[in-house]
């Protein structure tokens, strides 16, 4: 055989039962727990295995930022209280240390050690059933598409001429910015701890703070966030940016006229777009809008060898929620591994503003509830009367749950520390179809933040202790002792 015939001679197709696009958290779940059954899988990545590093490292961020924080409070418990003296080469370290726990996770050596078969390389669709990486052909079973989605530039005059900060730059940063402007109401977090850390960070929120929320836990953030020295833009729509001798100028349409702000950096937070766009879905007769590829419930797309999860879904699997793909990871693999019948629900995903304090929603706010059911009840308790938030001196906060007249929970809003880890037990309720009267009866340990949740669900019943027709029954049962 010629050198030429062999050069000619194309790599044999690989036939996997399951091939994930996309190497980030969902699609390396995916194929762990698929790989861990025994089924063939192939995982295709173009870039950086793991995904993007900024969330994560803006975790990290707040976590410093919160430390920070905590040095200035330490009046409050009867300590005493300092400026905190930030490190920003530090402060990177722990970054660092952090996404390096997930690469090791994560590297190529250790999935291929788990029988997974890692290709490098631009995935496309040459057919409804094949996908192809540099001339070499998968023909599988079931395709999942776990792409993600990233960052869109606003559509903001002379924003090439500054300097712009994008939330995955902020895992390699060794020095924190002096001014930043952080574009976007999800930045709130971003631009609290940025502020505690020593930055003079401004928030331009043209949406609005907490757009998705409820308004009552929007007006607690607010306040503490001015209390902190954020300075705050709501509903301000940015024009132009301006290259400036400090960095950039912003100008803002606001209600009352255009204002000027000034920042070193302008930190973008704003809406993501599916990362779809080079796969060429059209060969593969797979629908997708601007929301991302359409799904159905079960999340298989308008071919019904692929489906599609996480932050490229679009259409039924759209939902606020950030981390929805995890819990989808979950349902792919009792539909493709067990033939079992799957529904999402976006509804039933919690939704979480990782400020402090923190905010977590599920289901309906107070205002999309009234407009959709009609009579509600709303149940409140507050931190202020919670044992637990009382002897940590941190009581700013609620649990607020809307439910119907006959106690089903229509949605769930918590603010305050821990909120993220308090919304649980709601959510299982409602993804169960479970009553308020589950929560009530929840055992928990003494003097738990929790109880501020069982409270809350506790109070459907105040209203029983005054009716007359209970009341005559509790009479009647007493003269039997």
């Amino acid at each position: 055989m010629s050198d030429g015939t062999a050069k000619a001679v194309k790599p044999a197709a690989l036939t996997p039962d399951i091939c994930v696009i996309g190497a980030g958290a969902n699609g390396i779940a995916l194929t762990i727990a698929a790989a861990s059954f025994g089924v063939p899988v192939v995982l295709i990545e173009r870039g950086a295995i793991g995904g993007d590093p900024g969330p994560l490292a803006i975790h990290a961020l707040i976590a410093s930022a919160a430390r920070a924080q905590a040095l200035r409070d330490a009046g409050r418990l009867g300590l005493a209280a300092a400026e905190p003296q930030p490190n920003p080469a530090q402060i990177h370290d722990h970054i660092q240390r952090a996404l390096a726990a997930g690469r090791a996770n994560h590297s190529a050596e250790r999935l291929a050690a788990l029988g997974i078969t890692v290709i490098r390389g631009e995935a496309r669709f040459t057919s409804r059933s094949t996908v192809t990486v540099d001339g070499r052909a998968i023909k599988a079973r079931r395709f999942v598409i776990a792409t993600g989605a990233r960052a869109v530039p606003p559509a903001i005059a002379g924003l090439d001429a500054v300097p712009v900060l994008h939330e995955s730059d902020l895992a390699g940063l060794t020095r924190l910015p002096e001014r930043p402007i952080v574009l976007g109401g999800s930045g709130a977090a971003l631009a609290q701890a940025l502020r505690r850390l020593g930055s003079a960070a401004s928030l331009v929120a043209p949406e609005g703070l907490l757009a998705g929320h409820d308004d009552e836990a929007a007006t607690i953030l607010r306040r503490r966030l001015l209390r902190e020295g954020l300075e705050l833009h709501e509903n301000s729509t940015p024009l132009r940016a301006e290259r400036s001798r400090s960095g950039l100028r912003l100008v803002l349409a606001t209600p009352s006229g255009e204002t000027t702000i000034e920042g070193s950096h302008l930190v973008i937070c704003g809406p993501r777009r599916a990362e779809i766009a080079s796969l060429d879905l059209e060969f593969a007769g797979i629908r997708w809008d601007a929301s991302g590829i359409t799904v159905d419930r079960s999340l298989r797309t308008s071919n019904r060898r692929v489906y599609a999860l996480g932050a490229c879904a679009g259409g039924t699997a759209t939902a606020a929620s950030d981390r929805a793909g995890d819990d989808q990871v979950g349902l792919l693999l009792r539909s493709i591994l067990f033939r079992q019948r799957v529904r999402i629900d976006p509804a039933s995903e919690p939704r979480v503003a990782w400020t402090r304090p923190q905010v977590a929603s599920v289901g309906a706010s107070e205002t999309e509830a009234r407009a959709r059911a009609g009579q509600i009840r709303v149940l409140r308790w507050p931190y202020s009367e919670n044992a637990a938030a009382q002897a940590a001196g941190e009581t700013e906060g609620f649990v607020k749950a809307i439910v119907d007249r006959k106690g089903q929970i229509l949605g769930v809003t918590i603010v305050g520390e821990d909120a993220g880890e308090q919304i649980a037990p709601w959510c299982i309720a409602m993804r169960a179809g479970l009553g308020v009267d589950v929560v009530s009866g929840m055992p928990l340990p003494g003097i738990a933040r929790s109880d501020a949740s069982r409270r809350a669900a506790l109070s459907f019943h105040a209203t029983l202790t005054t009716r007359p027709a209970l009341r005559r029954l509790i009479g009647f049962l007493r003269r039997f002792g």
